[in-house]
């Protein structure tokens, strides 16, 4: 018996990856509950197991409580309690008893199975994982993650989307609650973040956070709209998420069921953050009305119909994308709209910023090499990185004035023909 026992333990420990030691934990309560039930005692159980014997050892314990000198009962929390033990045979435990102890574990073994894909699942709220589907039920359709289902929801179906029993589809994960029944998971092929996760799985530069995703806009089976920027000057975000003749965004097409994918390049000036999210229309102008953030797009009269989009599905995900309410109006609409003083005031375009200088463009001017010049611009605070950054005009006067004195390279300077005025320091 104590080897059968003992090689059930381990079966358990491989088949439902749970420790050693909360298993012991478990079958020591269970004992407990179907010791004291069978033979009436409030006594505790202890196990003890000895794998290379293949021996298992049952002890009944009670705790010795202090008494006084009066022989009154001492307060326990001032002294360590001692326990008094006798082994318990096995062979006359019971049937009835080993019944109990059994259903006992059991229960426990699937409380500690439903706490761990709780806890599994819970730490994977809002990433992708990929399943199996199962079943349907009613509108409902049931996906299996290895040793769980999970939900995907009618309303959380992409409209049109077929599920065929054994189909593996990537899902996101939505929500997980506890239940009677143990944990239920919820996931989601329709949530925006879905795009973004499968952008990660196929875009390395976007996983590592190279190239960043700033926002996502879709209607979910017909159509997405990705705002993307390079935290890197060398890398294109576009061209990286587009990938080779287009396999990176085809890939992810291709989980969506053929769902159009727009990549749009994010900017901080509004009105060219506008203009890219319309695409792949031609606007002519954005005028920005702060007080009701909102915008009125002037296009081509060629460009109106390609801008608004098929039932409005492109001016709607622009607007989603950039946050902003979008107002169309063809050139001829808005010329007479100017013609008559209906045409809405534009916000007052704030002053242009000076256009800032590469530092490998002020290199080449200097006559010096790039890396030389990054390190000066950081030995000045200057926050440059690589040749390929960018500097304020200030910035790079100030450099001229410090390399040159106004006149002359740098390699002048370090040939000698242009003095060097050297302070004394300061004793």
């Amino acid at each position: 018996m104590d080897g059968e026992f003992i090689e059930a333990l381990e079966q358990l420990q491989k088949e439902k990856d749970i420790a050693m030691s909360s298993l012991l934990q478990t079958v020591e309560a269970a004992m407990s509950s179907a010791y004291r039930k069978h033979y009436g005692t409030q006594e505790d159980v202890r196990i003890e197991i000895d794998p290379q014997a293949r021996r298992v050892r049952m002890f009944a314990r009670r705790p010795l409580f202090p008494v006084t000198e009066e022989g009154e009962p001492a307060d326990a929390t001032l002294q360590e309690l001692a326990y008094e033990e006798h082994e318990i045979d096995t062979a006359d435990f019971g049937r009835i008893a080993a019944q109990t102890a059994k259903q006992v574990v059991m229960q426990r073994i699937r409380e500690a199975e439903r706490e761990m894909v709780f806890d599994e699942y819970s730490a994977r709220l809002g990433e992708v994982v990929t399943g199996e589907v199962q079943r349907r039920d009613g509108r409902n359709v049931y996906i299996a993650l290895g040793r769980v289902e999970a939900v995907l929801p009618s309303y959380e179906q992409i409209p049109g989307e077929s599920y065929r029993f054994g189909q593996r589809l990537k899902v996101y994960v939505l929500e997980v609650k506890r239940t009677t029944k143990g944990p239920q998971i919820y996931v989601s092929r329709t949530h925006p973040s879905l795009v973004i996760r499968l952008f990660e799985l196929e875009v390395p530069e976007v996983y590592e956070g190279v190239v960043e995703i700033k926002s996502v806009a879709r209607e979910p089976g017909a159509r997405s709209k990705v705002a993307v920027w390079s935290n890197d000057t060398q890398v294109d975000p576009v061209g990286a998420c587009v990938g080779h003749r287009g396999a990176r965004v085809q890939a992810i097409v291709d989980e969506l069921r053929g769902e159009k994918i727009d990549i749009v390049r994010w900017a901080e000036d509004v009105p060219s953050f506008i203009k890219a999210a319309l695409s792949p229309a031609r606007v002519k102008e954005v005028v920005l009305h702060e007080d009701t953030h909102s915008a009125t797009v002037i296009a081509p009269d060629d460009q109106l119909s390609l801008a608004i989009g098929r039932r409005g599905q492109n001016v709607r995900l622009a607007a989603q994308l950039t946050g902003w309410k979008i107002d169309i109006r063809s050139e001829a609409q808005w010329a007479a709209q100017v013609e008559a003083g209906l045409a809405p005031a534009a916000a007052p375009k704030p002053p242009a910023e000076p256009a800032r200088i590469r530092v490998y463009e002020l290199a080449r001017e200097l006559g010096v090499e790039s890396k030389d010049l990054v390190e000066i611009l950081q030995e000045e605070s200057i926050g440059v990185t690589s040749h390929a950054s960018t500097i304020t005009p200030e910035q790079a006067r100030m450099i001229r004035e410090l390399l040159m004195g106004g006149e002359g390279t740098l390699a002048d300077l370090e040939a000698g023909a242009i003095p060097l005025e050297i302070e004394p320091e300061e004793e």
